[in-house]
């Protein structure tokens, strides 16, 4: 795995450039604001990704520190992001937060929704 991804026991990374956007974003929140990755029923292939700031961390949850950026995932969406990496990119459609996971079996143009 490349030396830029700050990884975890469960095999979810966070580059450098969704670290430096994600603290970019929380400079204009309350001290203490983290970034919450979640994954919620719906979207056009049956599961979605959902992006939140969030000031407390759940006593589930998982925290991956990536040079001061901090991300948080619940323990239900532990099992659906297993493996993926989180990134930032800026690229002819715009800037945004995406998702490589490799437990998805398709996935929608949007960016945001997968299917299992």
């Amino acid at each position: 795995m490349s030396t830029d991804l700050a990884v975890n026991p469960r095999g979810i990374a966070v580059t450098a450039n969704a670290a430096k956007r994600i603290l970019s974003v929380m400079a204009s929140e309350a001290p203490g604001a983290m970034l919450r990755v979640s994954v919620a029923g719906g979207g056009c292939s049956g599961f979605q990704y959902i992006f939140d700031i969030d000031q407390e961390k759940a006593p589930d949850d998982l925290m991956i520190e990536r040079d001061g950026a901090k991300v948080l995932i619940d323990e239900t969406s532990l099992d659906l992001l297993e493996g993926c990496t989180i990134d930032f990119v800026d690229d002819l459609i715009g800037q945004s937060f995406r998702i490589t996971n490799p437990n998805a079996t398709s996935s929608c143009g949007c960016g945001t929704s997968f299917g299992i």
